[in-house]
């Protein structure tokens, strides 16, 4: 046999194809060199066999794609045989090209037909397969072998530098067309060949790092994308804490130094020839945002700074920012671009509650690059409205806390609300009625924002509409706790600065009506705070809505947050930065500008004619009257009924001050003679009204009022009980009723009251200034004590001697009475009605009576009649009511023992709790969850108390 008719070796590579079995049921194959006339009508015809199908797969590990039909990066066409007992391998090498394109364009979504890629414009239907295809696959899947296989460093090397100038970093470079099927078809297997022949003995075939610097360089200047997925994937398919896991994680931190993530995201913003995969979009989007999570389950103990999210995310925001610069150089020089994927990427980031590192690093820039500039200003508008509407809620509330006032997010959202539905939704609803964790200046540039633009003003409009009836919703005031209220209040007089007279004019009566409800609501309330916003309130908006009519004035007390309400009636400054220039300073109420002027220091002007100098006094010293004291003409009462005699039918004013300033110590004084006329003198003083401009009226009166209920507790008691629920008796005198009876059982139960009354009856104490001579007895026993050595001493003083409990006898004449009728309403009085104020403080005065009457005989019944009243009303909507209720409930687990809870209130005790968790849980009021949580605390300790007895 001549050479001529020896045939060559097969290549190495042709072991890599599986040899073909031929199946009975199908007929013969076409040769390779010959492809069908007809064109490929979709995937299932790419291998045209009959019954066979084709699925898309994505590769398993350690799998190359060589053989395979391209669709995308990690994944393969594989074809199925439905012909029984077949076995069909895998497309040859010389199949694989004629039919890649064609499957590629079928898989392009449908109404998205882009222009033929050059492969596919070279392809005939005779030419059989493409050469310069060919030769680039066949150069790959030598290499990979070489890889795969060889120790040979230097063979390792020179095939690692064959493959750069697939990249185009050699001197002769590969043709575009060769470049361009290497980074999208080939690129990722070469990859997933470097990372499994990753090891120290691999690195060390070359001496001075050689080799690893040139397998770094691959996933530092290739396709980034590519790189960026297949470093991920080999990341979170290492077993445990390896050499290699970590080598890949200090590769993917040096892959984010240098940037190119920037490279990953400009990636998907260029719009190429043909579309994005889908499902590598969606991929790359999740293994870019939850990057931080990835690293740091898989490294532990060991992560890298690099990912922590506070660092990430704001590496990411800096990223985005140079993609879009990007962006707008590519538009400037007539480049389409798309942003979309960006906008997912911020979105997710937001989701993930990551919006302040992100728009930590873009709000800044963005907002000195959009100052005048308006295609910077389109980029931003698009960016946003981009944005996913599930994700649209997190950005935008990271963009209203991030932005420095409204033009910054005018200048970032543009007219959004009124493009977007969501956008809209969450700019007047969501932040405004739903949520009400923004601060003031926030609001400010929310408000602001929607008053900036005549498009958005109607907005505005109707964000007040909104504002003001759930200001003046009942339910709303009830069941919103007081920051909730506070924050709807401020938004309401926000809106109401920015709003023109004449845009109020025409929804004048609507907005009247929600007002004068809201403020009737208000008024209402038990809670002074809440009293307080409706007046500020309904000052401010009566004025703004309707300024012909007569102003509302109200009286109450100014602190920071009415002096801070008050000032946001007056518009803020449309500036760039609210918080540079201040909030307006509201003036003071009622405050004359004459009188503001002259307090400011500034010049006033003189009347004419004055002789402002001649008359001037201010030469004479003035005299110090400091220590005078008024003299009265009137002598003070020294017995009761001189007392009683001179508040009832005197009329000497200064006899009738002098009887109410001594009537307190007389009765400690002379008890006795205090119970004679104790019930006459309860009711003298429960209908006393102040006729003079006496200072400390009304704690004269209560004072002397507790003195003679401590005196003759059982009358008395019984009388003001019976008092409380008479008719015609106002608000004030029955809350008067609770205060007395509650700091009159607070006096009974203290030991050493007695002693206590005496001195107090006994006059003033001396100042400490006073010298007051020390009698013989006491100088002589501090110098016996001085001159006695003692060799053991016992306790530093000697405790107070044990006294009863002077409340244990009388507690049930306070507190049985009052717990009995309060469910039946009188004429003008209903406890379950509208007087809801006096019955929160009925119940906080049943919690101070139960908590007082601990260790008593009567306590047991007490504590079951305050339970079952207490599940009467525990559903009140009033806040105040509830607080009450449960610091009952709290008294009851504090008065009782543990052994009579459990023996006498068992089905009470496990009612209650389940009620208490509910209220720690679903409560709108903040202080009636602490009190619930407090009150759970102590029913645990309760539990572990009675565990601890039963294990003795």
């Amino acid at each position: 046999m001549n050479a001529s008719q020896v045939s060559p070796p097969p290549p190495f590579w042709a072991e890599m194809v599986p040899p073909r079995e031929v199946s009975p049921h199908c007929p013969p194959r076409p040769p390779e060199d010959v492809l069908p006339r007809r064109k490929v009508p979709n995937l299932r015809c790419a291998f045209r066999q009959p019954r066979a199908q084709v699925a898309i797969k994505p590769l398993k590990r350690g799998q190359c794609d060589q053989g395979t039909d391209p669709v995308a990066p990690g994944y393969r066409a594989e074809r199925r045989s439905t012909c029984p007992r077949t076995y069909t391998p895998h497309p040859t090498v010389a199949e694989v090209p004629a039919v890649a394109t064609a499957s590629l364009q079928r898989l392009r979504p449908r109404g998205e037909q882009g222009p033929a890629s050059g492969r596919a414009a070279r392809l005939h239907p005779r030419s059989g397969m493409d050469p310069v295809l060919s030769a680039v696959r066949l150069s790959v899947q030598e290499a990979v072998h070489v890889l795969s296989s060889s120790e040979d460093g230097g063979h390792i090397f020179s095939t690692l530098g064959s493959l750069k100038h697939y990249l185009g970093e050699t001197e002769n470079p590969a043709l575009p067309e060769e470049q361009q099927e290497f980074a999208r078809i080939h690129f990722p297997t070469v990859l997933r060949c470097l990372v499994r022949r990753l090891s120290p003995g691999w690195l060390e075939l070359l001496p001075d790092g050689q080799l690893e610097q040139l397998w770094a360089s691959f996933f530092l200047t290739g396709p980034a994308d590519q790189a960026f997925l297949v470093l991920m994937e080999a990341i979170e398919d290492a077993a445990g804490s390896s050499f290699r896991l970590m080598k890949m994680a200090r590769l993917l931190a040096r892959f984010l130094s240098v940037g190119r993530m920037a490279a990953v995201l400009e990636g998907q913003c260029r719009q190429q020839a043909e579309p994005a995969f889908p499902l590598l979009q969606a991929t790359l989007l999740a293994k870019v945002v939850s990057l931080p999570d990835h690293l740091g389950n898989r490294l532990q103990q060991e992560n890298l700074a690099e990912f922590l999210p506070q660092n990430y995310f704001l590496l990411l925001g800096k990223e985005v920012l140079r993609v879009l610069q990007g962006v707008v150089d590519s538009l400037r020089g007539g480049s389409d671009c798309s942003v979309s994927f960006l906008s997912q990427v911020l979105g997710k980031a937001c989701i993930l509650g990551r919006q302040k590192e992100i728009l930590g690093a873009l709000v800044p820039r963005l907002m000195a690059l959009t100052q005048g500039h308006c295609l910077w200003q389109r980029v931003c508008w698009r960016l946003v409205e981009r944005v996913p509407d599930r994700a649209m809620e997190a950005v935008l509330t990271g963009l209203v806390e991030a932005a420095p006032g409204p033009r910054v997010l005018s200048r970032l959202l543009g007219n959004l609300v009124t493009k977007s539905k969501k956008a809209q939704f969450v700019m007047t609803r969501k932040l405004l009625l739903l949520r009400f964790s923004c601060t003031t200046p926030v609001l400010q540039s929310l408000l602001g924002y929607l008053a900036e633009d005549s498009q958005r003003r109607p907005l505005l409009m109707q964000a007040l509409k909104e504002l003001l009836e759930t200001w003046g919703s009942s339910s709303a005031i009830r069941h919103t706790p007081l920051a909730q209220q506070s924050y709807i209040s401020k938004a309401t007089l926000i809106c109401l600065a920015h709003l023109q007279e004449a845009e109020l004019r025409d929804c004048r009566a609507e907005l009247l009506a929600s007002l004068m409800a809201g403020v009737k609501c208000r008024l209402d309330s038990s809670l002074p705070p809440v009293r307080r916003l409706g007046m500020i309130v309904a000052e401010v908006a009566s004025a703004r809505i309707h300024p012909e009519g007569p102003p509302l004035r109200f009286q109450y007390e100014e602190d920071d947050l009415t002096r801070e309400m008050l000032a946001l009636a007056t518009p803020w400054p449309v500036t760039d930065s609210p918080s540079a220039e201040g909030p307006p300073v509201a003036p003071v109420r009622g405050e004359d500008p004459d009188k503001k002027t002259a307090a400011s220091g500034g010049p006033q002007a003189q009347p004419e004619g004055s002789d402002s100098e001649l008359d001037s006094d201010d030469e004479f010293v003035p005299y110090d009257m400091s220590g005078d004291t008024e003299l009265k003409s009137g002598k003070a009462p020294v017995y009761v009924r001189d007392c009683v005699e001179a508040l009832t039918a005197s009329e000497d004013w200064e006899r009738w001050e002098a009887a109410l300033r001594a009537l307190e110590g007389l009765v400690f004084r002379s008890p006795a003679a205090a119970r004679e006329v104790s019930v006459e003198l309860a009711k003298v003083l429960l209908h006393l009204e102040e006729k003079t401009a006496v200072a400390g009226f009304e704690g004269l009166r209560q004072r002397a009022l507790v003195a003679v209920t401590v005196t003759d507790p059982a009358r008395v008691a019984e009388y003001l009980t019976a008092q409380f629920y008479a008719l015609n008796y106002s608000l004030r005198q029955r809350m008067d009723i609770l205060d007395v009876l509650t700091l009159a059982a607070q006096e009974l139960s203290r030991p050493g009251r007695l002693g206590r009354a005496q001195r107090s009856a006994s006059g003033p104490s001396p100042q400490p200034s006073s010298t007051v001579a020390p009698t013989w007895r006491a100088v002589v026993e501090e110098r016996i004590r001085s001159k006695t050595r003692r060799f053991s001493k016992g306790s530093a003083g000697r405790g107070l001697a044990p006294v009863p409990n002077e409340f244990n006898a009388v507690a049930g004449y306070f507190f049985f009475p009052l717990i009995q009728r309060f469910d039946k309403p009188l004429v003008t009085f209903d406890l379950l009605g509208e007087d809801q104020l006096v019955l929160g403080r009925l119940a906080h005065t049943l919690g101070a009576l139960m908590y007082l009457a601990e260790n008593t005989s009567v306590a047991v019944p007490m504590g079951k009649a305050l339970l079952e009243f207490v599940w009467v009303l525990r559903f009140h909507g009033d806040g105040y009511m509830r607080r009450g209720l449960l610091s009952a409930v709290s008294a009851v687990l504090l008065s009782l023992p543990a052994e009579r809870l459990l023996a006498d209130l068992p089905d009470e005790l496990l009612e209650t709790r389940s009620w208490l968790a509910d209220v720690a849980e679903k409560d709108p009021d903040e202080d009636c969850r602490l009190l619930a949580v407090k009150a759970l605390l102590l029913l645990e300790k309760l539990r572990d108390k009675l565990l601890a007895l039963s294990s003795h």
